[in-house]
């Protein structure tokens, strides 16, 4: 579950995907998961895409399990799950090669900006639990530790301001920061070999270096800034797609909601439905991270998947106050929670 973070001109790779991603290759899930309710037959069902923001994970097991325990069926909705290609999943779902996809509120909040119109429609996660790790042994555990250190990233402005943003909470140097492009590079090789610290999330890498028994030290944004506690990741779709097809939203959200809903209480079950959906994951990572992750799923919202507007405007600030955004947020625009369904549901 590697922090990846969008930071080519998102309206240039939506162009991209306007121009040439009509049909998205590289499925994941596609076949019909074994045990899984069926609609009637006189029923016709819809043909939906979903694209994933990374290799599956603990953060899509709600997709997952809405597929195979057939809650999707039962809403009419034949599901794929895919892969995103080049130009990144925000911009399938901007293009219509997706009709949905998991996204993240800075790269939905950038895309706003630059007129692209994809929308937030629930948060995965209530709470932004992602951080810089590294080995405990390297004592690195404030930011002012960052001096003198050298972290990996992916060449993101956005990584940059996050460091310069803790550091200046303890009247700390950023410029004693070496920051280099560790690419797809395996973090715990990358800090063995390259690096001191990385941004991750914790409950994929973190608890991996758990079942390694090779401790981290973690420093999480959300500790240094009320306005770092943002939603990552989040379900998106298009504008388009909210306006034609508003039924075809709301019956989406009901089954993944179901599918969160069943992670939340059977974190045990669901982990077992994503290794067998994606049986090349570690089944104890798997295992581990979905209890660790499901009580965050809601946390402490009133349902599954609600979103706030000022999580959406405290961080849009965050971001146009550090000149990663152009212009203002729209935030009534960039999320929804109309199509959520209502708590106890």
């Amino acid at each position: 579950m590697k922090r990846v973070i969008r930071t080519t001109a998102l309206a240039a790779a939506f162009a991209v995907a306007l121009a040439g991603c009509g049909k998205s290759g590289g499925t994941e899930g596609g076949q019909s998961s074994p045990g899984a309710a069926q609609t009637p037959a006189a029923v016709q069902k819809t043909d939906i895409k979903i694209v994933l923001d990374w290799s599956p994970n603990t953060n899509h097991t709600g997709l997952y399990v809405a597929k195979a325990k057939g809650y999707f069926a039962e809403k009419g909705l034949n599901v794929d799950i895919i892969q995103p290609g080049a130009g990144g999943a925000d911009a399938m779902v901007a293009s219509g090669a997706a009709d949905f996809g998991v996204s993240y509120q800075e790269g939905i909040t950038q895309a706003r900006t630059q007129s692209v119109p994809i929308v937030s429609i629930a948060a995965i996660i209530q709470h932004n639990t992602s951080g810089f790790a590294s080995p405990a042994a390297k004592n690195i555990k404030k930011p002012k530790d960052f001096e003198g250190k050298t972290y990996g990233g992916w060449g993101s402005p956005a990584e940059n301001a996050m460091i310069d943003s803790l550091m200046q909470t303890e009247k700390a140097d950023p410029s004693k920061v070496k920051i280099v492009n560790m690419g797809d590079a395996d973090f715990f090789t990358a800090v063995k070999r390259d690096i001191d610290f990385a941004w991750i999330y914790y409950g994929w890498t973190g608890i991996e270096s758990e079942l390694r028994k090779e401790p981290l030290n973690m420093v999480y944004l959300t500790d240094y800034s009320k306005q770092l506690d943002y939603y990552t990741p989040v379900l998106a779709t298009s504008e388009k797609v909210i306006q034609e097809k508003p039924e075809l939203v709301k019956s989406f959200l009901e089954a993944a909601s179901k599918g969160y809903q069943f992670a939340i209480d059977k974190p045990e079950e669901a982990a077992g439905v994503l290794s067998e959906a994606v049986p090349e994951l570690d089944k104890n990572l798997v295992l581990a991270s979905q209890k660790w992750l499901s009580p965050k799923y809601k946390d402490d919202a009133p349902r599954w998947g609600e979103q706030k507007k000022e999580v959406w405007e405290n961080y849009a600030k965050w971001m146009l106050d550090h000149k990663l955004l152009e212009k203002s947020l729209e935030a009534d625009k960039a999320f929804t929670n109309d199509f959520l369904p209502a708590a106890g549901k």
